[in-house]
């Protein structure tokens, strides 16, 4: 068989081809400090590795989300902290308030201070965050949410939107309290209606006002707007805002529960003939509108025109009070428990990374060892081989004649 130079160049160059590409590999590897760098390499652990990286991938953007989402709800618990001890000045204010020796000017002067603590709630209601958006405005981030009125009340401009981050796979939390759930939506502490006192010559006041049955409340029969009425003190009529008689009665007790159209109402004291009040909706009281209230019965003065009424609104001002005061730490144990959750995803994130990375790095990383002796073998092929060709490729008949 006969081989033509040409072909033995062909082959030569070719087996030198490959010895170099070999070298070559080895060196990748050996920068790289990594055994499988493409599907050629090793197909099935390759695919392994794709899918590491991809979980390791999304746990890095889930880490940035939790670091997110723990400095909002963070600045909400502050937040809330500082509301409450805000109410907590304000609720003592109002009881110190309520001393019969204080004169006019006097309760002017605690009234200043409480629209100092008025003011000091609204700051915490319109906090920014780092960016500058405000941390309760809903979805409305770059619109101020509340603002004073020149009657001391403040209005919502926000929405009730809540924003969420994914922290996990199917796991979301909220990273921000709308601003009408916050400091607006806070239950009546009575109940479900508030009370319009008309006439009140003995005290009495509504201690409980509450739907019990709401299949049996129709508002549209009944609107629910109801008048009491006390002729006497055992008789006893409710009409609806139609003047229709909802409730009658000539036995009334005090202490008593009236139950009427699914509602149950309770009222404290002992009713006189004349007294005469009404019952409107209203199941949540905003914060500001319970601090707008205090304000105005402390600027009323040493001397009310009608001192059993102003005793009465000081008792129920007060229970709004203590009820805001309690929704505060409400809405602040909300941003405890969601960054308890945070903290606990954050460990799990933490877990689960450590465990990918230490499977990602038995599959991928390389034995520096066994890689530099493939190496060195490959290195020593490549140059046995180019000697080989020098020598071979002088080789003539004409060398042995």
């Amino acid at each position: 068989m006969r081989v033509s130079t040409q072909q033995f160049y062909f082959q030569n160059s070719q087996q030198l081809s490959n010895k170099q590409t070999d070298v070559n590999d080895q060196v990748k590897y050996l920068a790289s400090g990594k055994r499988v760098l493409t599907a050629k390499d090793d197909a099935v652990s390759y695919g392994t590795l794709a899918g590491y990286k991809d979980s390791l991938a999304n746990i890095e953007k889930y880490q940035r989300n939790l670091t997110q989402a723990e400095n909002r709800n963070s600045l909400q618990e502050v937040s809330f902290a500082d509301a409450e001890s805000v109410m907590q000045e304000l609720k003592q204010l109002f009881i110190q308030a309520n001393n019969g020796v204080y004169s006019d000017s006097d309760l002017h002067s605690l009234a200043e201070l409480a629209k100092n603590s008025q003011q000091q709630l609204l700051n915490t209601a319109n906090a920014q965050d780092e960016s500058g958006d405000y941390v309760f405005a809903g979805y409305q981030i770059d619109v101020q949410p509340f603002s004073l009125q020149p009657d001391n009340s403040v209005i919502y401009q926000g929405d009730g939107g809540v924003r969420k981050l994914q922290i996990a796979k199917n796991v979301m939390v909220d990273i921000n309290q709308a601003g009408d759930d916050a400091f607006e939506k806070v239950t009546n502490n009575i109940g479900d209606f508030s009370a319009n006192y008309n006439v009140n010559t003995s005290g009495i006041s509504v201690n409980k006002a509450v739907i019990v049955n709401p299949g049996a409340h129709n508002a549209v029969a009944n609107p629910p707007d109801y008048n009491f009425s006390f002729t006497s003190a055992t008789d006893l009529t409710i009409t609806d805002s139609n003047s229709v008689v909802v409730f009658n009665t000539n036995t009334y007790a005090p202490g008593q529960t009236i139950a009427f159209n699914g509602i149950e109402v309770q009222l404290n004291g002992n009713p006189l003939p004349g007294d005469d009040f009404d019952l409107t909706p209203q199941e949540n009281i905003s914060i500001f509108d319970t601090i707008k209230s205090a304000i105005d019965w402390m600027n009323v003065g040493a001397n009310p025109a009608d001192t059993t009424q102003h005793s009465v609104d000081y008792e129920v001002i007060l229970g709004q009070l203590d009820e805001a005061l309690n929704h505060m730490t409400g809405r602040r144990a909300e941003s405890g428990i969601r960054l308890k959750l945070i903290d606990n995803q954050s460990s799990n994130h933490l877990d689960a990374e450590l465990y990918l990375s230490s499977g990602r790095s038995n599959i991928e990383d390389l034995d520096f060892a066994k890689a530099v002796a493939t190496f060195e073998q490959s290195k020593a092929s490549l140059q046995a081989a180019q000697q080989s060709f020098v020598q071979i490729k002088n080789l003539s008949l004409f060398n042995y004649l």
